[in-house]
């Protein structure tokens, strides 16, 4: 596509991101789904073993080389946070309707932008200021931190969202130095060795519906991460970030269609300030002044 390729950068990172997020938030309804059948554990394996197995079979002439790394620690940490963040939002999903998780979890945008500052040295300048701290308003009028969200169970996508920041960080750090199917092969090791070791304790015989539910969270859940990594290694973590917002609207739209579970207007209101927000720092990015050219 010779149009996208024109694109900015900022602008190709911002894409990818509302695509992965919108496959992340359908990702957790079927976990959601598949977490009334089987145990978390066995959910995990399904993640990460399907997106092995695909990896495995779609780049099987290209192993060595995806292999090869220079960041072999930071591919391992990278895995950690990954398999931490979603291992913190299924145990939530239990408990947890899915927009409120999602909206508990989605702390994790301001949590990247500061770290992008301290640890990766962006620059936070105004507009990126202004775009996360309307997004954040808009996340906590669905939150209402003096509602029934704030329980002893938001502590687990509070969990996933600080984890995701750091998944986000070491993303951002390697950046375009090495291929995403690098990243994708290596989690995907990580999070199923892991949880190898832990389903044979808290083993649950899935029924034919759970076997569906299983090959379809590692088809979605690969897809969506391969598309978050291109959207950290394509823009700046701290541009790319407030983006993941609009999960909160895809996971309201997943719960209404799968559970039946209607927002209510408090989550429309913020879902509007969220989107308006990123459609401002969205048109601001594409206006930015370039460099004349030589």
């Amino acid at each position: 596509m010779i149009w996208f390729s024109r694109l900015p950068d900022a602008t190709k990172g911002i894409l990818f991101m509302l695509v992965s997020v919108t496959s992340f938030s359908l990702m957790d309804a079927v976990a959601k789904l598949l977490g009334q059948r089987i145990d978390v554990s066995q959910v995990l394996f399904a993640r990460y073993g399907g997106q092995l197995i695909i990896v495995l079979v779609l780049f099987r002439n290209s192993l060595p080389r995806l292999l090869r790394t220079d960041y072999p620690r930071l591919q391992w940490i990278r895995g950690m946070f990954q398999l931490a963040a979603a291992a913190c939002f299924f145990i939530a999903l239990k408990s947890v309707g899915l927009p409120e998780a999602t909206a508990v979890a989605d702390l994790a945008p301001v949590m990247i932008t500061l770290g992008a500052a301290l640890i990766l040295k962006e620059r936070v300048g105004p507009r990126r200021a202004f775009g996360i701290a309307a997004a954040m308003v808009g996340a906590l009028i669905v939150i209402r931190p003096t509602g029934a969200v704030f329980t002893p169970a938001s502590l687990w996508p509070l969990g996933s969202a600080l984890c995701l920041s750091g998944y986000a960080l070491a993303t951002r750090y390697i950046g375009k130095s090495e291929p995403p199917q690098t990243a994708l092969l290596y989690s995907g090791i990580f999070g199923t060795a892991v949880m190898a070791l832990i389903i044979p304790f808290r083993w649950v015989s899935p029924d034919a519906t759970a076997w569906t539910l299983i090959a379809l969270i590692g088809v979605i859940g690969t897809f969506a991460q391969l598309m978050m990594i291109q959207a950290y290694s394509s823009g700046e973590a701290s541009a790319v970030a407030p983006f993941s917002y609009a999960g909160l609207i895809t996971a309201s739209l997943w719960s209404v269609l799968i559970f039946d579970a209607w927002p209510d207007t408090y989550t429309v209101l913020g879902a509007l300030v969220i989107v308006s927000a990123g459609l401002y720092v969205w048109h601001r990015e594409t206006q930015a002044p370039r460099p004349p050219q030589s």
